[in-house]
């Protein structure tokens, strides 16, 4: 969803002068808001910005489930063989262990409360910024301390496959209590897009779930119990809280990360023997069927983060750029799928691959059901004319909704 006119450069790393250089933001209507476009020609598999999250958590019940993960960036903590035993339940050495990115002597933790971090420079950046208020030092085990109960709270009413986390929430009004410039911030996050009180209503019933709508009272006294602060005493309130609440599930972007996936990543560009090259394609493809046979689908550190300039990002059912996270921590690499000239918007999609191919009534259910809009892009405009039925690959699925997990724009895909 686009954001309104910001700084929205603010968070890119170090091409932030020149994505400054290649981008503009720009109104398009008033029902589609404001997009991203390019100033000058970008090539296919050129890298348009790369960005960091204003804020990011991982998942809950990822961490719960022993999905070991740096507390600021995500950045997986375990070697590819450790990630690889966990997975299977059993041993198994790897082969060209060299190939794992993981530098365990860089690991540091939190002296109060023992979280872990990749580096030094990822708990101090915590520290800095948010970790300051939400340290639990040694009641990190109390049941009783209200941020366990925050969390405990959103485990048992937001069950896997996780789109979404409470402590999202909590970071921001963590940022804003330490910050100097609070304004600032508050500013800040009130950038990205809002809903109307009805789409806000259906963005948490989508969340919840039927059976959980209800809860979002509970939630919200929790998080007050937790966490007040006077100067967002709206965030607070029924209203402000249902809003922060559809902002974090609007807005949130899928993150993704994994030393296994970083190791075969290194492995496929290894220069080896036909022979060896083959053993080792064998090794690996092995591997993951064994792994989803005793795990499943779910291998990687889960979590999400709100990013700035992506989220200016329009949707389209044919993008012209996509969204991945190459260095395994909360990094957004944003990249040109096809040459982009300048004038033209930059558009990621909100549905993956398979989704993609639907048909256009198909798609255009997803779309409305997760994020509230209608698409108009050029491949539905010109299936305007087609039939109102469902894709054969829908009705295959039963029900034919959507698994929640595929709608985080692919970006478990490491």
């Amino acid at each position: 969803m686009a954001a309104p006119m910001c700084d929205v450069f603010a968070f890119c790393m170090e091409a932030a002068g020149q994505a400054r250089r290649a981008l503009e933001l720009r109104h398009i209507s008033n029902a589609k808001g404001k997009g991203l476009f390019a100033t000058r020609k970008i090539r296919k598999g050129e890298t348009i910005f790369v960005e960091k999250p204003v804020v990011s958590a991982q998942f809950l019940w990822n961490a719960l489930y022993k999905y070991k993960a740096c507390d600021h960036c995500l950045r997986a903590l375990e070697t590819a063989e450790e990630n690889a035993q966990r997975l299977l339940g059993r041993f198994q050495a790897l082969p060209h262990p060299e190939q794992c990115g993981i530098h365990k002597d860089l690991h540091q933790l939190c002296p109060r409360c023992q979280v872990a971090y990749c580096s030094p420079e990822c708990r101090q950046a915590a520290w800095d910024q948010y970790h300051q208020v939400l340290c639990l030092g040694p009641s990190r085990e109390d049941p009783s301390h209200p941020l366990n109960k925050l969390q405990e709270g959103w485990r048992n009413i937001h069950y896997p496959p996780e789109t979404s986390s409470i402590m999202l929430m909590a970071r921001m009004v963590a940022t804003v209590k330490q910050a100097k410039d609070k304004d600032w911030w508050v500013k800040l996050f009130s950038q990205f897009c809002s809903k109307t009180a009805n789409e806000e209503e259906e963005i948490v019933h989508k969340l919840l779930g039927d059976k959980f709508k209800g809860q979002l009272e509970v939630l919200r006294v929790l998080f007050t119990e937790a966490l007040y602060e006077e100067r967002l005493s709206r965030w607070f309130s029924p209203e402000g809280f249902r809003s922060l609440f559809a902002l974090v599930g609007t807005n949130g972007q899928g993150m993704g990360t994994s030393s296994l996936s970083q190791w075969v990543h290194a492995c496929d560009a290894l220069q080896l023997p036909p022979q060896e090259r083959e053993q080792l394609d064998a090794f690996i493809d092995q591997l993951y069927k064994d792994i989803e046979k005793e795990t499943g689908e779910f291998l990687n550190c889960e979590g999400s983060g709100l990013f700035m300039l992506q989220s200016c990002c329009n949707h389209s059912c044919i993008p012209n750029a996509e969204a991945s996270f190459p260095d395994n921590n909360f990094t957004l690499h944003l990249t040109a799928l096809e040459d982009i000239q300048p004038g033209e918007e930059i558009c990621i999609s909100y549905l993956d691959c398979c989704q993609r191919d639907r048909s256009r009534h198909s798609r255009h259910k997803v779309l409305r059901e997760n994020y509230l809009f209608t698409c108009s892009c050029p491949k539905c405009l010109a299936q305007a004319d087609d039939p109102d039925v469902t894709s054969e690959e829908e009705e295959e699925e039963g029900e034919g909704e959507p698994d929640d997990a595929e709608l985080e724009d692919e970006m478990t895909d490491v």
